[in-house]
C-alpha cells in the first residue's frame, strides 16, 4: 500500500456515504473542477455545479437505494493518480435485500491536488454477467453478506 491509498479510499467512501444520505453538494465536492460521472444508464455529467445539479433532481424525483460497496482495488497509476476498482450492490428503499439487477461495477480515477484528492472519472457501469450466472449468484452471495454483516 502507497502512502495515499487510504486517502483515495476515503474520497470513494465520501462520495457512496453521500450518495446514500441523498446529499447531491457532498457529493459534487468529490470531484475535480473537470470531473466527470458517467452514469449506470450512460448518462455524463461534467464538474462539480452540473453534478451537483443533476444528482439533486434525481433525489428530488426519486427515492434511491442505498449502495453497499465491495472495493476490489486501488492502484497508483500515476505520482499523483489512483484508480479504485469496486463492486456494489444497491438496497432500493422500502427493500431489504440486495437487487442483484442493479449490481454494477464503479470505477474511479482520483488526482491529488495540491494534497487533496479529487475525482476526475467515476463510472458506474451495471454488473449484468449476461451467460455467466454463476458468477452473478457469487456477487449476489458477497453483497449480501457484507449487507448483514453491516446490520
Amino acid at each position: 500500500m502507497w502512502m495515499d491509498e487510504q486517502a483515495v479510499r476515503r474520497l470513494y467512501e465520501s462520495l457512496i456515504s453521500a450518495w446514500n444520505q441523498q446529499d447531491a453538494a457532498d457529493m459534487a465536492g468529490c470531484f475535480a473542477e473537470t470531473g466527470n460521472v458517467i452514469g449506470f444508464d450512460g448518462s455524463q455529467m461534467t464538474g462539480p455545479a452540473e453534478i451537483e445539479t443533476t444528482i439533486s433532481t434525481i433525489f428530488l424525483h426519486h427515492r434511491t437505494g442505498r449502495y453497499y460497496p465491495i472495493v476490489r482495488e486501488v492502484r497508483q497509476i500515476g505520482s499523483d493518480v489512483a484508480l479504485l476498482r469496486a463492486d456494489v450492490g444497491m438496497v432500493p428503499i422500502d427493500e431489504d435485500d440486495i437487487n442483484p439487477d442493479l449490481n454494477a461495477v464503479q470505477s474511479m480515477v482520483a488526482r491529488n491536488q495540491g494534497g487533496s484528492w479529487r475525482i476526475e472519472l467515476f463510472q458506474n457501469t451495471p454488473s449484468a454477467l449476461h451467460s455467466q450466472t454463476e458468477t452473478r449468484e457469487t456477487l449476489t452471495a458477497e453483497l449480501r453478506d457484507l449487507l448483514a454483516a453491516s446490520r
